[in-house]
């Protein structure tokens, strides 16, 4: 079984920070001002997320991985597309238009965020069980990542606008994608 190498891993962070990228883009655009405090509270709390759910999927995918042993790299593509399929229908699709003033960096709105821009991360964890990543290393490399393009979404919001987060958004998903055709190729040749 082909092992994961880390720049699979970090182009997979990558993928799954897009959602914390558009967020924190969109955050800035629609916030009059944004403190430092609160781009890092909220930096932190998406890396966070991030790190933990690919652990927490990984071990859910431990206890079935040879139970499908020769099936593992066409479970790994298929969560790998449909969560890059996914990323990419959404970023085309409007999640409305108002611009209400709420501090989505703090409280139970930043929890709930913090938990819907890591689902992905969840099922990309189950797929690393599959393909004998190491968790540890996937895990704090996923959370770094998801930390600093959190940090970076704010700093880009306030000039970028809401453009650049739906496409970020659209971009995560086909790399998402392209990682899945790498693997099964990798898996077939």
């Amino acid at each position: 079984m082909a092992t994961t190498n880390f720049l699979s891993v970090l182009l997979i962070a990558l993928g799954l920070s897009a959602d914390c990228f558009a967020v924190a883009v969109s955050a800035s655009v629609f916030m009059t001002a944004v403190s430092p405090l609160q781009i890092l509270r909220t930096s932190f709390a998406f890396g966070l997320f991030q790190a933990v759910m690919p652990i927490l999927g990984w071990l859910a995918g431990r206890t079935v991985v040879d139970l499908i042993a020769e099936y593992d790299h066409w479970v790994a593509f298929v969560l790998l597309v449909a969560i890059g399929g996914r990323m990419i229908w959404e970023s085309f699709h409007s999640r409305g238009s108002k611009h209400e003033q709420i501090d989505i960096t703090k409280g139970f709105i930043l929890l709930t965020l913090s938990v819907a821009t890591s689902i992905d991360a969840l099922a990309v964890g189950l797929s690393f069980a599959f393909l004998r990543v190491d968790i540890a290393l996937a895990s704090l490399t996923i959370g770094i990542t998801a930390f600093v393009v959190t940090a970076i979404g704010f700093f880009l919001g306030r000039k970028a606008g809401n453009l650049i987060g739906r496409r970020a958004e659209a971009i995560g998903g086909m790399i998402l994608i392209g990682i899945g055709l790498r693997i099964i190729l990798a898996h077939m040749l």
